[in-house]
Parts: structure tokens; sequence; C-alpha cells
């Protein structure tokens, strides 16, 4: 019965770290712990009643540690800090906080209707979130900076667990504010990259580009990614963090206009989440599907990864195979292969 505890108050749980992050707990104790919750209480300029809460909760779920009456980051804060990655958790955390969190109380009537009802929470009349995010203030920012935290997180299996031999030019589709296109050019200086996507989402790839120094090597072009045609002279297709969006079918048009567009012998790259084929996990695809479900599109879900192999073998790549990631989330390529010309 005791497992109950974190799904009862799975809500409290991602409080207590929401709130380390806005009060600056984790960054002060990082900067000068070990702390008494005395000490704590006065940096963070809140009673002592209110840091004692805070520092029961955070040390509770390990996120902060105490001995001899002092106060530090404990292993998982700690490490993201030791690893650069902390601003990249604090974006995720305030995504999941603006974005994600009263929508996750729409799941079971998105689970009931099969829609996507979490979209209610923001305002406008379209059925998709992205085109939603623009009547809020500060919103459409902090998503496309919370989806560059995601991918920096996730990416290395892309980036440095995937092999691109001779590979040089990539179609990026769907590839947003180019993090994904900028990592790959500044670890592969053989590629060269166009990220294909709509002109609003070109505009801060476009600034992100130049600011990397790599517009000699990554392009953009505008497009619908469904309706319009690929721009040639690709031998790889990547698809990052895209068909955890659309639905089945969709996802296999979007394979098939790959299939088309790719020059033989060249490649497809599926990169994002996958969950288990045996449907029994991991934790993170199953959690992380309560905001798939509420708010993207309709269809949006994480995959299993012989659904994607399924549609790649379907769309006529062949070669189909996987390459797992070695982190904590369960991020991976699914890679397939256009038959060469006869």
């Amino acid at each position: 019965m005791g497992r109950l505890v974190p799904v009862l108050f799975g809500y409290a749980a991602f409080q207590q770290l929401n709130a380390g992050c806005r009060l600056g707990l984790f960054d002060l104790l990082e900067k000068e712990g070990p702390l008494s919750a005395e000490r704590v209480a006065e940096a963070l300029d809140i009673e002592r009643r209110a840091a004692d809460v805070l520092l029961l909760g955070t040390t509770a779920l390990g996120l902060t540690e105490v001995a001899d009456g002092a106060y530090r980051n404990g292993p998982p804060v700690a490490t993201a800090f030791a690893q650069g990655l902390w601003p990249v958790l604090k974006d995720i955390v305030e995504f999941q906080d603006r974005v994600s969190y009263l929508p996750a109380a729409d799941y079971t009537e998105s689970l009931r209707t099969g829609e996507n009802v979490g979209i209610r929470h923001f305002p406008g009349d379209t059925r998709d979130l992205y085109t939603r995010l623009s009547g809020v203030p500060g919103l459409e920012e902090l998503f496309y900076r919370c989806m560059h935290s995601w991918s920096a997180l996730s990416n290395p299996v892309l980036v440095e667990g995937t092999d691109f031999t001779g590979v040089r030019r990539v179609l990026d589709v769907g590839g947003g504010d180019a993090v994904n296109a900028i990592a790959l050019a500044r670890a592969h200086p053989e590629l060269r990259i166009t990220v294909l996507d709509r002109p609003g989402a070109l505009e801060v790839a476009e600034r992100n580009i130049r600011e990397a120094g790599l517009a000699e090597r990554v392009e953009t072009a505008a497009a619908d990614i469904f309706t319009d045609p690929y721009p040639g002279g690709h031998d790889c297709v990547l698809f990052a963090h895209q068909l955890v969006i659309w639905s089945p079918e969709q996802n296999l048009a979007l394979l098939r206009k790959a299939h088309q567009a790719v020059e033989p012998g060249g490649r497809v790259m599926v990169f994002n989440a996958f969950s288990d084929d045996d449907g029994a996990g991991p934790l993170y695809a199953a959690l992380d599907n309560v905001y798939f479900t509420t708010l993207p599109f309709r269809h949006s879900t994480i995959y299993r990864w012989e659904q994607c192999e399924g549609w790649l073998r379907e769309a006529g790549f062949t070669e189909v195979g996987r390459t797992t990631g070695t982190g904590w989330t369960p991020h991976g390529v699914v890679t397939g292969r256009r038959a060469a010309a006869p």
C-alpha cells in the first residue's frame, strides 16, 4: 500500500520541486550549502515554518538531503548542476507548471472522448496546442525554449550514438528552432542540414543558426510538412520529436513523403521517446503520455518502438533498426534505408 503514496500525492510531489525551483532553493544550496533551515528561510525571504515545510518535502523526495541539521542538494539535483543541466531542468519544470499541469486534470475526459480536451485551457478555436500558444503572452517563447531544453537533454543518442557515416545532407522535417540541426552540425562537420518547418518556427531557427555561426552549413526551407513537396538533394530525412504528435496514418504519410524525397540508398531517422514493446513501461513514457493525450493533437502518443519500425517498413524502407539511449529518458532513433537504384 505504501507504493500508492507517490501516486496519490503526485500533484504535491511536483509542487515541492516546482516551489524549490521558483523560490531558488536549489540554486541557493548549490551556491552556499549546506545550510540550516533558519538560514534557508532568511535567504529565500520566507517564514521559518514555510522553509520547514518546503525542506521536509524536498528531502523526503530525495531532492535535498539533511545531515546534522544542514541541508544540501540531493543526488538528482546535484548531478544536474554538475553536468550543466540544471537550467535545462528548470525550463522543463516551468513548462510542466505553466503548460501541462492544469490540462492534466482533463486526462480522463480525453481518454473517454478521444479528444485533447486539455486544449480548453488556452484561448482560441483551433484543435492543436501550437497555434493556441500565441494567444497567451510569453507562452510561445516558453514553449520553444522548453522544447529546446528537452532536445538538449535527450539528443546525445541522436548526435553521438547514431551512425551518420556516408551522410552528406540532412533534411530536418519539423526542425523547429534548429536545436537538433545545430547540434548535428557541430558534432559532424561534414554535414549540411536543411530545417523544414512553418515560417513562424523558422524565424527562431534562423536566429539560432546565425548566432551559432553555422549559416554556411545549416539553412531553412518553409513548408507544410504534410502538403508541400520536400526539397530534393538530401540523403537523410530526420523526424525529431515529430511522430509523437501525429496519428499512425499521418506518420505513415510523412514517412512515405520521406521515402519519395530521400535519394536512393539514403536513410530516414526517427528520433523521439518510445515506449516498450511489451506495453509495461517505461514510467517516463507512461506519465508523459498524459501530456500527449490532453494537449498537442487528438492523436498524440508516445508510440512503441515496434509501431514505428512497422511504419518504416510499410513506407518502403528496408534495413530497419533501432538505436537505444543510455540516459534516464527513453529516447532513441529508429532508422531505415531506401533501396539503392538498380
